[in-house]
């Protein structure tokens, strides 16, 4: 199983690549990980003029070519102004442009850190309210970190049993949807 991983967040230091980080260390020895760093597939800003005049720029369609290659998606963002980060909202906007949807069908594991008391859940919410409209199918369950600040130690690693719990039960349910979801089904009847 391939699973693509990112951060919402592009700042090398934040909570959600940490977040990230622990996530990928529960699936690495489980499933083939496609580590992604959003600026890695930069694109400008949406713009529907751009498009009609230069069509996809590349990083769209390398972002894009690894949605379509990945089983399932992991994906740790923070929440600005309780919503979605600018750069993960463009990067969506600009990689569901047609002629095809990559995230239609792909199982969705949403993940959120932050330094207030809920844990980045607007953000999480805004995120999958978007990608459930792109007919992804995103699992109920999600690995909300509150007070980031505090959470993680100097490795990088969740201080708390309850949220490394958390995460590792959230990375198995993303594991075991998608295992159901791309299994060959039984034959039809002739």
């Amino acid at each position: 199983m391939r699973i693509l991983t990112f951060a919402g967040s592009l700042r090398a230091g934040s909570f959600n690549r940490k977040l990230l980080n622990v996530a990928v260390e529960t699936l690495r020895s489980r499933a083939d990980i496609d580590l992604l760093d959003l600026r890695e597939v930069a694109m400008p800003l949406y713009d529907g003029d751009l498009e009609e005049k230069e069509g996809l720029p590349e990083g769209a369609r390398r972002f894009k070519a690894r949605i379509a290659a990945a089983d399932a998606i992991l994906i740790a963002t923070p929440e600005y102004n309780n919503s979605v980060p600018g750069p993960l909202k463009n990067a969506i906007d600009w990689a569901s442009r047609p002629p095809d949807n990559p995230f239609k069908g792909k199982v969705v594991l949403l993940m959120g850190a932050s330094p207030g008391q809920f844990g980045a859940v607007r953000g999480v919410l805004a995120v999958r309210l978007i990608l459930t409209a792109l007919s992804a199918i995103v699992i109920p369950q999600m690995g909300l970190i509150p007070r980031a600040d505090q959470a993680f130690d100097e490795a990088g690693a969740l201080k708390d049993p309850k949220s490394r719990n958390q995460v590792e039960k959230a990375c198995a349910e993303l594991l075991r949807v998608a295992a159901a979801l791309t299994a060959p089904g039984p034959e039809a009847p002739r």
